[in-house]
């Protein structure tokens, strides 16, 4: 059987290194999952989740266990292994001559490091450039308190691992994503513990059915796209709220 190709884009994802390849690139080091987790400062659990993605990502098998032998047993790349590092090795030298260039060019009208969310293709229409302010971990998970440009503050909550594996800390810059049906915008909503709060005014098209698209400007150029909930009547121009569970904020990082 031919073996299939080897899928650079979907591994590699926006960005052209991450906590993913990092923990292969040690294994390829090291031979050892356990010794790469050491030292990539995660759980053993943590490695092997993103060994997981980063194969199914891959389409292809990127490490394998050695079991037994003196030394109790290891792990090495298989080929497609390697061949994914020095892709990602390649793309990280082009990456960062690319970034000199445009900082070079931009001058003060545009902020390069902002523009995380370009490389991103995905059905989440709400995609909010932010930065970390806070961590806070309780058992398995991570809420993670992120300030939008206008200084408000969305919480996303995450598996502890998930955080691991992203390198969270406070004042890390990233995009907050969540999809547009997560989002429930009215006049006047109240929230709850595990729930966002968010204000802005009505930027869409008058609403004035259940269940009907709006747009809510947060600032100029700022926006969050939901729906409006009760059969409320919204404006443009109005003040409203819009509600989004924690569990429903995705967190994007460019390193």
């Amino acid at each position: 059987m031919k073996p299939s190709a080897l899928h650079y884009a979907q591994a590699f994802g926006h960005e052209t290194t991450d906590k993913r390849l990092d923990i292969l690139q040690r294994i390829g080091e090291v031979g050892s999952i356990s010794e790469a987790a050491r030292g990539a400062r995660v759980s053993y659990k943590a490695a092997w989740q993103a060994l997981e993605t980063l194969s199914n990502l891959a389409g292809a098998p990127l490490v394998e266990k050695a079991v037994g032998g003196s030394g109790g047993g290891g792990a090495h790349l298989t080929p497609a292994g390697v061949q994914l590092l020095e892709a990602s090795a390649l793309l990280r030298q082009a990456r960062s001559h690319v970034l000199a260039t445009l900082e070079k060019g931009a001058g003060k009208a545009l902020d390069v490091s902002a523009l995380i969310g370009l490389g991103l293709r995905t059905s989440m229409r709400n995609q909010l450039p932010c930065q970390i302010r806070s961590i806070t971990q309780k058992g398995n998970t991570a809420r993670v308190q992120m300030e939008l440009s206008n200084g408000a503050i969305m919480v996303s909550k995450i598996t502890s691992e998930s955080a691991q594996l992203l390198g969270l800390h406070v004042g890390l810059n990233a995009v907050a994503l969540c999809k547009a049906t997560a989002v429930r915008i009215g006049a006047a909503l109240e929230g709850a513990q595990g729930l966002n709060l968010v204000h802005g005014k009505v930027s869409s098209a008058p609403a004035s059915v259940q269940d009907t698209e709006t747009s809510l400007s947060l600032t100029p150029g700022l926006h969050l796209i939901g729906f409006c909930v009760d059969a409320q009547t919204l404006s443009s121009g109005q003040q409203a709220v819009a509600v989004v569970d924690e569990s429903a904020i995705v967190i994007a990082i460019a390193d």
